[in-house]
């Protein structure tokens, strides 16, 4: 077969080929740049890319900083002795004993880590549909914050205030035909404070959403002469899926039905604004927005509206999805966890609950 060569003045110019002619013919590169010349500096007046120019500069102006000093680190206790068990769902946490919980908080001191939260995993036989173990004085959180001030006194301590690890039906409240009481929860949430606040926490912290447990707390510590102890609220905790591994955790799940009956509705923003007015009302010192990454907005909408410190809680359930992810080695797992840290401090929250503070810690050291 005889081969066919195409009409050279047929061919399409640079021109027609910039103004998107068919044909694909390489292009000069002299003649395209005098066809697109290159935008001269008279016509570029802002280039935020020179503030992006190296590490030191992009440190120097950068609007977001996380800090050790904005972790708090939570924790979980157990009775015995010698004993540390990995939590399945998240790895990397542990319940400790307390001999080797005062060894963790020791080092998490050492870095810098300022604060830490802790939550109980109680017996079965200790549990009731009541909490009574909640206020004994003797009980596992006033033994646990005792030794805590005695072995180191400058970290600060927050106690969980709620009725869920401590019943038998694993809700928050006490449990009457299926209903979940409020006054009723209410007056054993605030023996509860008390058993703590005698213990020497610094600060408790409601985390139930009982409608009026804030202002009864607050009252009943500044009549019994507890002024100094604080309250950090969880003022807008929401129903979430986020909370499975912590559950599993302190084998704090309900047994029938959910939380929805007092845990806020996803679908809710306003609602939260009108809870953290009623908690600053009621004597809240901080306030809380549990979960965090799905509900940055909520961080966002409360700090336009409170000059109250606002902490963020990067619950159970996200630190096991970046866990999980970096397991399989779908992401960086270190830059992952800075940004989703910051994301919140960005979205308006001074503190952070994370159970990722000890890596934090040492990454920022």
């Amino acid at each position: 077969m005889t081969e066919v060569l195409a009409d050279p003045s047929k061919a399409l110019s640079n021109a027609e080929l910039l103004a998107g002619g068919s044909a694909t013919p390489e292009l000069d590169p002299e003649t395209t740049a005098e066809l697109a010349p290159l935008p001269s500096s008279q016509t570029i007046s802002q280039r935020p890319r020179r503030l992006r120019r190296t590490a030191t500069l992009r440190k120097m102006v950068r609007e977001t900083n996380l800090q050790i000093s904005d972790l708090i680190y939570p924790l979980f206790v157990m009775e015995g002795e010698n004993q540390k068990v990995e939590i399945a769902s998240m790895p990397g946490c542990y319940r400790y004993t307390l001999d080797l919980l005062l060894v963790e908080i020791h080092q998490a001191s050492e870095l810098g880590i300022g604060a830490i939260a802790l939550f109980p995993l109680i017996p079965e036989t200790q549990k009731d549909n009541l909490g009574t173990e909640s206020y004994n004085p003797q009980g596992l959180i006033p033994r646990t914050v005792q030794a805590i001030k005695q072995a180191i006194p400058e970290i600060l301590i927050i106690t969980d205030v709620a009725l869920d690890p401590y019943s038998s039906t694993g809700h928050d409240g006490i449990v009457e035909d299926g209903k979940i009481l409020n006054d009723e929860t209410v007056a054993v949430l605030v023996k509860q404070a008390l058993a703590q606040a005698t213990a020497g926490t610094d600060f408790v912290a409601p985390s139930d959403m009982m409608d009026g447990r804030i202002g009864a707390i607050r009252q009943a510590l500044d009549a019994a002469g507890w002024t100094n102890v604080g309250i950090l609220a969880y003022s807008a905790k929401y129903a979430s899926g986020y909370y499975g591994p912590f559950r599993d955790a302190l084998d704090s799940a309900p047994k029938f039905g959910d939380k929805k009956t007092y845990q806020m509705d996803p679908g809710n923003s306003r609602e939260a604004l009108k809870e953290i007015e009623l908690d600053i009302t009621e004597g809240a010192d901080i306030l809380m927005v549990k979960p965090a990454l799905a509900y940055l907005d909520i961080i966002w909408r409360i700090k336009q509206r409170t000059n109250l410190p606002i902490a963020a809680y990067n619950v159970s359930g996200e630190y096991a999805m970046i866990k999980a992810a970096a397991a399989q080695g779908w992401i960086d797992e270190k830059q992952v966890i800075l940004e989703t840290l910051i994301s919140m401090k960005r979205a308006g929250a001074d503190l952070i609950l994370t159970y990722f503070a000890k890596e934090v810690a040492l990454i920022l050291q």
